[in-house]
């Protein structure tokens, strides 16, 4: 008798405990959206980490909403994004989504330095005019509503440039495959012919001395959504001066004045920040393998890079990054050769510095703390952008980095040796996704200075 009533009072618990666990979950009746005037609906679904009919633990239901709102405001398509549930009854509710549109259409004056940072312009470069790229940028994002990109560029000055790109990033009903496209002609009077300790020489002449132009596809593919794979194909064809050729003979790959060469790139990225253009929580990797056919030149190289952001409270975050690179030379032409101090393969407090070799590597701390925020009423577009938010962070930074070299020439200092440089700084954040660096940092051979650096954190 006593067994069975035992038996009888753990099928009631059982029977109550499944019934609560019914309870504590929520089906989504209807996911609204408002705001979006030219935003296709299906391009912010794509974002969401929950559907329609979709059974979510009540609980886990504020956890959801962050992330919806994180993946919509990193599409860098709106200004503001407000995702919000509300019960229908104990077993649904329905989720409302509030936007607001950013601009898309730039067509804007372009103007951009040729150099590899502001600081290396301002100060070795003494200010010159003569190094800025300017002209037309026409730059359409959300060019259809399908969170589609054109960009139509005519640039002069420093290098005359034609530029055309377009992407499209869903072309399957899945949403899992884009499709993209460039094509770029360009030509120069000055070019970087050496590396002379450490530091970039350049070489001008009064006709052009460098000209090429670059075609290539790619395909995308994106079956989550925090996970990317990139497939491009390119063709590219390269020409230097007979000056340019005496001045430096390795400067094209294959050790002549015209070079031709079709190339293939894979990329993967598994992207989970909080905000993509300035992290504090989160984690990115990334790994990019780049191989080059072309006569007696081939060239790959294989790139690793891990970024990981940690709250410690409200005001404060840790972030390090660890990037390496690797490249498997043809021969010892200068072009390859280029490493450390390009690309996102740079060290704070080596700003007027490049380091030629086969491979390199970076580890980067950083600690960050908010100093607080500001909005200021703005009186030049106020219905499209009534007001602007600024705000400020403090960091202090450490990094390490090294560079191997096979064979190191020019009286270089700074390949085969550990490189080290520390810091501190403050970053200022605003709309549209714009992050302002103003570092103040020293390294291993005593150079101490401020450097400014515009742009994505990432």
């Amino acid at each position: 008798m006593f067994k069975k009533r035992k038996h009888f009072f753990f099928l009631v618990i059982l029977f109550l405990f499944f019934v609560e666990c019914i309870n504590a979950q929520l089906t989504i009746s209807t996911i609204t959206i408002e705001g979006n005037k030219k935003t296709k609906n299906y391009i912010i679904l794509r974002e969401l980490p929950y559907h329609v009919g979709d059974l979510i633990v009540k609980d886990s239901l504020l956890y959801y909403n962050t992330i919806a709102q994180q993946q919509i405001f990193n599409t860098s398509l709106f200004m503001e994004v407000v995702v919000t549930s509300t019960s229908a009854d104990s077993l649904h509710c329905n989720i409302k989504i509030q936007l607001k549109e950013r601009w898309y259409l730039f067509p804007l004056p372009a103007f951009k330095l040729v150099d590899r940072n502001f600081s290396q312009w301002w100060n070795e470069e003494n200010r010159s005019l003569a190094r800025i790229n300017y002209g037309i940028n026409f730059r359409q994002t959300n060019f259809t509503g399908n969170k589609d990109n054109l960009s139509i560029s005519l640039i002069g000055g420093y290098t005359q440039q034609a530029i055309v790109r377009y992407q499209f990033p869903y072309f399957d009903k899945k949403m899992h495959y884009g499709i993209g496209f460039g094509v770029q002609y360009f030509t120069q009077k000055e070019i970087n012919t050496s590396t002379f300790e450490d530091k970039q020489v350049f070489s001008k002449t009064v006709d052009i001395i460098q000209k090429g132009d670059r075609s290539y596809i790619n395909l995308f593919h994106r079956p989550n959504l925090y996970e990317r794979h990139n497939f491009q194909i390119g063709v590219g064809h390269n020409e230097i001066s007979d000056s340019a050729f005496l001045m430096q003979p390795a400067f094209l790959p294959n050790l002549s004045t015209s070079f031709s060469y079709i190339d293939f790139l894979y990329s993967y990225s598994k992207i989970k920040f909080d905000y993509n253009a300035y992290p504090t929580n989160g984690s990115a990797t990334e790994f990019t393998a780049y191989h080059r056919f072309s006569d007696r030149s081939d060239l790959s190289s294989i790139q690793f890079r891990e970024i990981v952001a940690r709250p410690l409270s409200a005001n404060n975050f840790l972030l390090f990054e660890s990037n390496t690179s690797f490249k498997f030379l043809p021969n010892h032409n200068y072009t390859d050769a280029k490493l450390m101090g390009y690309g996102n393969l740079q060290l704070n407090g080596l700003d007027y510095y490049v380091i030629d070799g086969n491979a390199g590597t970076l580890f980067r701390a950083e600690w960050h703390h908010a100093l607080g925020s500001f909005t200021v009423k703005n009186l030049i577009a106020k219905k499209a952008i009534p007001e602007v938010k600024y705000r400020f962070w403090l960091k202090a930074f450490t990094n390490l980095g090294y560079v191997y070299a096979d064979r190191p020439i020019n009286n270089t200092k700074l390949s085969n040796t550990l490189l080290r440089t520390a810091g501190i700084g403050l970053d200022i954040l605003s709309i549209y996704d714009f992050v302002l660096k103003i570092d103040y940092s020293l390294n291993q051979l005593g150079d101490k200075g401020v450097y400014l650096h515009f742009g994505f954190y990432y």
